[in-house]
């Protein structure tokens, strides 16, 4: 049992301005049976989902390209190819996912299926994303996307190849870990 194994000290809060960041000492019970006492900090940013839309008969994908600024100051250009995604604001993982598909990409889809759930940086990050699939269809897109320019979106939408994402992986064109995810997933189960 994990609470055999952990005891919280002290819990600070370091930041609560865009999300929530703290400090937390706590002893660990080693596999040994002695106690170490840790730190680590965390951050709270909320749970997501991201989702692949994908086209079988056309052999597609639907990506979406943005700026993302902690990756501008880590030597990339900083405009990252990624699965469409978003935090769930207290709403389930599909009826976000959802919404957040249509705001970015302007394809409304019906049925979403869940793949899988993980966590994406467990180390620092307390966050927990699900990932889904949807098949799109083409005329299914009553708006143009690009997201909601008074969050900060300036999405734009690529629908690509599936061979050619793939090959974008290998080239480092799409370094988002969520997309390479999904992308595998897609070569493994969907084409």
């Amino acid at each position: 049992m994990p609470e055999d194994r952990i005891r919280i000290h002290k819990v600070e809060t370091l930041s609560h301005d865009w999300f929530l960041l703290q400090k937390t000492t706590f002893d660990y019970r080693r596999s040994d049976g002695s106690w170490q006492r840790q730190t680590r900090e965390t951050y709270d940013r909320g749970h997501g989902a991201t989702i692949l839309l994908y086209n079988r008969a056309q052999r597609t994908v639907v990506l979406v390209r943005q700026f993302r600024f902690p990756t501008y100051g880590n030597g990339h250009d900083g405009f990252l190819i990624e699965a469409a995604a978003g935090l769930l604001d207290q709403a389930s993982p599909e009826e976000r996912i959802k919404a957040e598909v249509e705001e970015e990409t302007g394809y409304r889809v019906g049925e979403v299926r869940k793949v899988f759930e993980a966590f994406m940086s467990p180390g620092s990050v307390t966050e927990r994303l699900y990932f889904f699939v949807a098949e799109y269809d083409p005329a299914s897109r009553p708006s143009q996307g690009g997201g909601i320019a008074e969050e900060g979106e300036d999405i734009e939408v690529l629908e690509l190849p599936m061979e050619q994402a793939l090959n974008m992986i290998a080239t480092g064109d799409i370094a988002d870990g969520k997309t390479i995810m999904l992308l595998q997933y897609a070569a493994l189960h969907l084409t």
